[in-house]
């Protein structure tokens, strides 16, 4: 594939981005080929060592914030007719209050899904809480027997609480990459 060739097919890939940034993407890697066809590489061997434009293309669309994209997606094609516009008016009462119970739905099961890891972190913490609990009664407790058992309670107490931080920790990462992965998914629908 020749420079021109990959060029035109990245910047075809590229086409959902503002201007600017496409070609701030096509000048870097035409500078890329450049320099190492200065370094006595065919233009084709220079091409092949970059990678494909599609996977460049993808990895370009990570990198740009949502917001740009976003901004991108949404600028009008063309302007809106008379008609299109007083629709668009008359029934905003009900396709705004729609969209904004979708999102609100949306964020809320989001907001409870890191409510319940939260809640889990309290819970490990009442067991550490209830395990000091535990080991200080064994010095104050004035029998031996109940000492003893608040020891042996509290020691308990320490291991499920120290079992609980790892599973908590897990949890949390697994919340983390799934939001991660809701994010990435809902980037790709404006450059799609």
């Amino acid at each position: 594939m020749t420079k021109n060739e990959f060029l035109a097919e990245l910047k075809r890939y590229l086409s959902a981005l503002p201007l600017e940034d496409v070609q701030a993407s096509l000048d870097y890697y035409r500078e890329m080929i450049d320099d190492r066809i200065e370094e006595g590489i065919s233009e084709e061997e220079a091409v092949g060592a970059i990678g494909s434009a599609k996977d460049i293309a993808a990895q370009v669309m990570e990198e740009i914030p949502i917001t740009k994209l976003v901004k991108a997606k949404i600028k009008p094609k063309r302007t809106l007719r008379a008609w299109e516009v007083i629709f668009l008016f008359l029934g905003s009462p009900i396709w705004v209050t729609l969209l904004l119970a979708a999102v609100i739905v949306v964020f809320s099961v989001y907001i409870s899904l890191w409510a319940c890891v939260i809640s889990l972190y309290a819970a490990d913490l009442c067991f550490f809480a209830c395990a000091l609990a535990g080991i200080i009664g064994f010095f104050a407790a004035g029998n031996i027997g109940a000492g003893l058992f608040l020891l042996g309670a509290g020691v308990l107490l320490a291991g499920l609480g120290i079992l609980g931080f790892f599973g908590c920790k897990a949890i949390t990462i697994a919340m983390y990459r799934l939001s991660k992965l809701i994010l990435k998914r809902n980037k790709k629908l404006f450059y799609k």
